[in-house]
């Protein structure tokens, strides 16, 4: 069975309509993916949410070390906060639920005091980097388990904007940060979302070498794909997807204050040696 040539062109534009590949019903359910940045006021049920997470714990551990956490945020006043740390973000405050998706060395650290064994290893940027992988591992599939739900989803990287601000509003001992977070509710029907566009794949997928080379036609069609897509959202984006692109990282005025994120982790009590 070879997928929809309508959801293809849905996540490739047209280009999508050349592309052959196989289907199963979840590949057709993951090409569905969109953000969501409006939702309704209902809660996300308990159930969903214990859903959710087993979804989410079922992802793939190094080592079984477990270095991540989640913080569930319902209450109103902490998710107004949360947005204001991001940026500003009405969706974030909006949405009846927010996940905040958490390196957690925290935990790893408790258990080698408490078996009395050292910890030095900790101390360094690759369990940092285990800690980052685990909770965006976990996270995506917290996102799959929610859309087979009826949810709707989208990540928070701006929860990187002020990483000693949200620890204090979540309580975060030393050892753990804010990866991002994501809204999670009930989609707004009034304001439905779109399914964003990818590059092609001889963008992205390399054989055997990498090549910088063999993805420029790619890139050119990608403009050409975003070009539309822009114009059919109505949105206000100047010049093609690699002009907007290339802005997004002219300097460190663009990270909205994640330029001084190291130091942000060392106050946090990650050494990244």
């Amino acid at each position: 069975m070879s997928l929809d040539p309508q959801r293809l062109r849905a996540r490739y534009g047209d280009l999508g309509l050349s592309l052959r590949a196989a289907s199963s019903p979840l590949i057709d359910h993951l090409l569905d993916h969109r953000s969501v940045r409006a939702y309704l006021p209902d809660p996300v049920a308990d159930d969903e949410l214990a859903a959710i997470i087993a979804a989410a714990q079922s992802a793939a551990s190094s080592s079984n070390l477990q270095a991540w956490s989640v913080v569930a945020v319902r209450d109103p006043a902490t998710r107004a906060a949360l947005a204001e740390c991001a940026g500003g973000q009405a969706h974030v405050k909006d949405a009846p639920l927010q996940l905040v998706w958490l390196a957690d060395l925290a935990r790893l650290r408790h258990l080698a005091e408490k078996t009395g064994r050292p910890a030095e290893a900790l101390d360094y940027t690759e369990m940092f980097l285990v800690g980052v992988i685990d909770a965006a591992l976990a996270a995506q599939n917290a996102v799959a388990a929610a859309e087979s739900l009826g949810l709707g989803t989208v990540y928070i990287g701006g929860m990187r904007n002020q990483p000693e601000k949200v620890a204090e509003l979540l309580a975060l001992p030393p050892g753990v940060v804010a990866v991002f977070g994501m809204c999670v509710g009930h989609p707004d029907p009034a304001q439905p979302a779109a399914v964003k566009p990818r590059p092609p794949q001889s963008v992205v997928l390399h054989h055997e070498k990498y090549s910088l080379e063999v993805q420029a036609p790619g890139i050119e069609a990608y403009n050409a794909t975003m070009a539309r897509f822009y114009e059919e959202q109505q949105m206000n984006v100047h010049g093609t997807w690699a002009v907007h692109s290339a802005k997004r990282i002219a300097g460190p005025q663009t990270l909205s204050g994640r330029d001084r994120l190291v130091e942000a982790l060392h106050n946090r009590g990650f050494k990244l040696k």
